[in-house]
């Protein structure tokens, strides 16, 4: 087992041992989406990767009233042109505000990307810095019906700078989501 493979297991785990906390007799949602991976944004820079994302989650009903109702989910992201895939938890909020609603979110990630990479043209590093990453990300969709909701969502990948203060590319995403309440 590779030190990916175990990462993602203990990730899974920590979602599973999440869940419990979870109302039994309520369930969540699932969503999928498109992104534009490594969108160039302030918070990145160019790390040579390009495509589209495909991800696939799973949201847990909040585990509390307290503190906004947070709620657990469990994501993969699939690049279809052979650049970072990525698998993680973390928690969201959804903040109602009238027809429409605001969902930040914090999780950490594992990824496939390369342990050490360097533009060729700029001899700057462009991996991510480490294998583990924090995950912040925030979405504004609505409801269209009982069961479906849609949102656009913006996703970050990076370190923060933990590592590496002068080395940190991230991978920004930005895509749309549908979620189907179950």
């Amino acid at each position: 087992m590779t030190r990916t493979d175990l990462a993602l297991a203990t990730l899974v785990a920590v979602a599973a041992a999440a869940s419990i906390g979870a109302a039994p007799a309520q369930a969540g949602e699932v969503y999928g989406g498109a992104y534009v991976h490594a969108v160039d944004t302030p918070f990145t820079f160019d790390t040579g990767e390009g495509g589209v994302d495909a991800q696939l989650g799973y949201r847990f009903d909040p585990v509390t009233d307290k503190l906004g109702g947070p709620q657990p989910y469990i994501f993969g992201s699939v690049n279809s042109d052979g650049g970072t895939n990525f698998a993680g938890v973390g928690l969201s909020w959804k903040a109602e505000l009238g027809p429409v609603y605001l969902r930040p979110g914090v999780g950490l990630v594992v990824h496939d990307a390369p342990g050490f990479r360097v533009d060729p043209e700029t001899n700057l590093r462009t991996d991510l810095g480490s294998r583990l990453l924090f995950e912040p990300e925030i979405a504004i969709g609505t409801q269209v019906s009982e069961r479906f909701s849609i949102e656009a969502s913006w996703v970050h990948i990076s370190n923060a700078r933990l590592f590496n203060s002068r080395q940190n590319p991230g991978i920004d995403a930005i895509g749309i989501r549908l979620n189907y309440r179950l």
